[in-house]
């Protein structure tokens, strides 16, 4: 074996080198401008900087060489020149500096004694690169993403079972699928490449992750800003689009998702490291998991329930009951101490040994603080998110009720075929309900006041089926009195208080001359009203309004104006939505159409058993219809804004408080550290008696995992215990407001559970680095003081 050679640098020549590539790099910026090409070459320098840039250059290079041949001699391009200067000189500086740097001449004084011998095997086993771990970690990120984009593309679609697609999952329970499915993919293509390179091999997987992995996601987000990538591709990912389109940003979505995957494969490393490094596969961990059980103590009941007790009654009233407890315990030994030296000084010497040992080491006290910072994360997770969970059922039950799940319209036009069309999508499985319906921006009046809302034709027989309308109806009106406006009493004005009800003024007809009857008494078509809406108009039941409408406008002396038809209040809804109370009313579809001057409704509103998989049941609605020109929308579609805000805010809300659990992760970082500094003789009795390297992180990692655990669950009880005392006892709040009269919770399975997994990954990855450091004490050093 030759002995070590080292590398010489010097810096003349690499300083020399690197100013005669800037010169270079000048010149070619001059011919790039005056080429007027750097809206071409931008994208290319971008692709530079992971290493694309080079490759994509010479295949294009290629590919235009028989283009270039055919380009006549005499046709000169602008900037050649200095394109050929530069080009040089950027070649010239960097020969310069590789001529810089050169491997020192191997030494006269021969090989080291140690030739030979046999080293350590974690240094023997050392290799500086595999090109079969970069092929399992770069083509399992890529492997792992190919898998997900086709996966919920079959599972969403149905698998390609029949043409109506009607076997298809949800996309919310395919994407969970999917998301399983390419996690487990990458993880095991980290465990193995690990496993076989024996060791972590970060070089490999940082190249397979930029090389490999970061293609898709880079497409996906240039997707959707470039039109030809979008028409190429977009029919055939809309599903994947569609899914990260809810979070109203899809980037944001495909980012976290590909974050989720490299996260899985480093995870798959380090357990492939752990479970191989000692040269063997080893998945046992009964020993390792005894030693760190009683090394650390995170199980001990006192830990546990004062961890308890302050996630769930605060800091000051738990620490001064454990403060007085402990006192009077120390107290009362002590006295015992005292006593017992009396009659016995060397049991009392014992006694008073024992004592010191119960005390809690600076090491033990890290470690409470550590699993009370990952229980405070965990549980502000829970109570936040399960509110915002809260408030979000709360909010779509109220939309919903308020509009349908599914609209079934025409590109363009109304719906005089509507009922062949009700009998038809009454045929697909999972519809429940359906209403016609036409709906234009109108303005209503009452006396001095305006509004501005959203008129929309109902049918009374159907709308029950499809809206909650019926059951937001309050006391002293009726849906019913839409069909028949003759049952509307209408109110008499009072000019006063304690004053007799004036005379109704009687109008007169212009051409006979003679009184028509009076206006109140009329039978005017009916109107529902919203609460907030009636109460800006200031009118009740049987109050009259006026309604003008832009549409099927009128002809009059000075041309078109806008028609105008007087209704008069039939009831009045509350639907818990300020935005819906106070810009919604509802009047009889045949009046609508006389109103708007339309020969059918505007579109048929639908209910669906399953609101969850509403997309799927409208695109099967879509195609019941014959497709164009009839298309169907779903309410995540509609009302795709308020819901996407929502979920976009949730999920920055749980990042934020997810760095509780990040500076609890330094918390157990510091804490590893210092059992690893504290037991290093410990350590290095353990790797004397044949314990591997692998061993040794086992040990340290489920140390971390017990912190991450016990916190995990602490936090997961307090928080489930708080959230159901805001449950049952409430946070009460301001109905006129809020519109609710107490703060919603709502605990979702699979979000808690995430936050106990976030939590336990978190001190995982965190218990790496010390776990190696402490595998890389060497026996010697760790005795060397003993």
């Amino acid at each position: 074996m030759n002995a070590e050679r080292q590398t010489v640098y010097r810096w003349s020549f690499i300083w020399s080198g690197a100013l005669v590539a800037l010169i270079g790099a000048v010149l070619l910026g001059v011919a790039i401008t005056r080429s007027d090409a750097w809206a071409r070459v931008a994208g290319m320098f971008g692709l530079s900087v992971l290493g694309w840039g080079g490759l994509l250059q010479t295949l294009n290079a290629v590919g235009l060489a028989s283009v270039q041949s055919a380009v006549p001699s005499s046709v000169g391009l602008v900037g050649t020149e200095y394109v050929i200067a530069g080009t040089a000189t950027w070649l010239v500086g960097w020969a310069i500096m590789a001529t810089g740097i050169r491997r020192a001449p191997a030494s006269s004084e021969g090989p080291s004694p140690a030739a030979g011998a046999t080293l350590y095997p974690r240094l023997a086993q050392y290799r500086d690169f595999y090109w079969s771990t970069l092929g399992a970690f770069g083509g399992g990120i890529l492997l792992a993403e190919l898998v997900l984009i086709l996966l919920q593309t079959f599972l969403s679609s149905g698998g390609g079972a029949g043409a109506a697609g009607e076997k298809g999952l949800a996309p919310t329970v395919a994407f969970a699928l999917s998301l399983i499915v390419s996690s487990l993919v990458a993880f095991a293509c980290g465990f193995v490449g690990a496993s076989r390179a024996r060791r972590v091999a970060m070089p490999e997987a940082t190249i397979g992750v930029i090389y490999l992995g970061l293609p898709v996601p880079i497409m996906l987000t240039l997707m959707e800003q470039i039109p030809d990538l979008q028409l190429s591709l977009g029919y055939r990912l809309r599903e994947v689009t569609y899914l990260a389109d809810m979070l109203g940003r899809p980037v944001i979505g495909y980012w976290l998702v590909f974050s989720l995957l490299v996260l899985m494969l480093v995870l798959g490393i380090n357990t492939g490291f752990i479970a191989a490094g000692s040269g063997r596969l080893d998945l046992r961990l009964g020993f390792e998991l005894f030693v760190a059980r009683r090394h650390v103590g995170v199980f001990r009941p006192s830990l546990l329930l004062g961890t308890l007790a302050v996630l769930m009654f605060g800091i000051i009233p738990p620490l001064i009951v454990y403060g007085i407890i402990r006192a009077v315990e120390a107290a009362v030994e002590r006295t015992r101490i005292r006593a017992l030296g009396l009659q016995d000084p060397l049991a009392a010497a014992s006694a008073l040994n024992r004592l010191k040992l119960r005390e809690q080491s600076p090491t033990m006290m890290m470690t409470a603080l550590s699993v009370g910072g990952v229980g405070v994360g965990v549980m502000a997770l829970i109570i936040v998110l399960s509110v915002m969970s809260g408030f979000e059922e709360d909010l779509q039950k109220k939309i919903l009720g308020a509009h349908s799940h599914v609209v079934v319209s025409k590109y363009a036009g109304g719906l005089p075929e509507y009922k062949r069309l009700m009998e038809q999508i009454a045929k697909v499985p999972g519809v429940e309900g359906q209403t016609p319906s036409i709906d234009n921006p109108v303005m209503v009046l009452a006396d001095d006041e305006v509004q501005g809302i959203v008129l929309k034709g109902i049918d009374p027989e159907t709308v029950g089926s499809v809206l909650d309308l019926r059951q937001n109806m309050l006391p002293g009106g009726s849906l019913d009195n839409l069909e028949t406006p003759e049952k509307i009493v209408p109110r008499r004005e009072f000019r006063g208080f304690g004053k007799e009800p004036e005379e109704e003024e009687e109008e007169e007809d212009p051409i006979i001359g003679k009184s028509s009857g009076s206006a109140e008494d009329k039978v005017l078509p009916g109107i529902i009203l919203g609460r907030e809406l009636a109460t800006i108009l200031r009118v009740v039941v049987g109050d009259r309004v006026n309604v003008i409408s832009p549409q099927g406008a009128e002809l009059g002396p000075a041309g078109l104006i806008p028609k105008s038809r007087a209704y008069r209040v039939a009831g009045i809804f509350y639907s818990g939505m300020y935005e819906y109370d106070a810009k919604f009313a509802y009047i009889l579809l045949s009046e609508a159409q006389k109103l708007f001057g339309t020969d059918g409704p505007s579109g048929i509103e639908l209910k669906v058993a399953d609101v969850d998989d509403a997309r799927r049941i409208s695109q099967a609605v879509s195609r019941e219809l014959g497709g164009y020109p009839y298309r169907s929308r779903d309410w995540g579609e509609i009302h795709r804004n308020i819901f996407s805000a929502l979920r976009l805010e949730k999920l920055v809300m749980g990042i934020i408080l997810s760095i509780i659990i990040v500076v609890a992760a330094g918390l157990i970082v510091a804490t590893v550290i210092m059992l690893v500094l504290e037991k290093r003789k410990e350590i290095a009795v353990l790797k004397a008696l044949g314990v591997s390297d692998g061993g040794i992180v086992k040990i340290f990692l489920a140390e971390g995992l017990q912190i991450g655990v016990a916190g995990g669950l602490l936090g997961l009880l307090s928080g489930l215990a708080w959230c159901y005392f805001i449950l049952k006892v409430g946070i009460k709040l301001d109905p006129s407001v809020y519109y609710i009269p107490a703060l919603p919770v709502k605990i979702e399975p699979v979000q808690t559970a995430l936050a106990v997994v976030i939590a336990v990954l978190v001190t995982y990855l965190a218990s790496i680095y010390p776990a190696l450091k402490a595998s890389s004490v060497e026996p010697v050093e760790g005795l060397k003081a003993e």
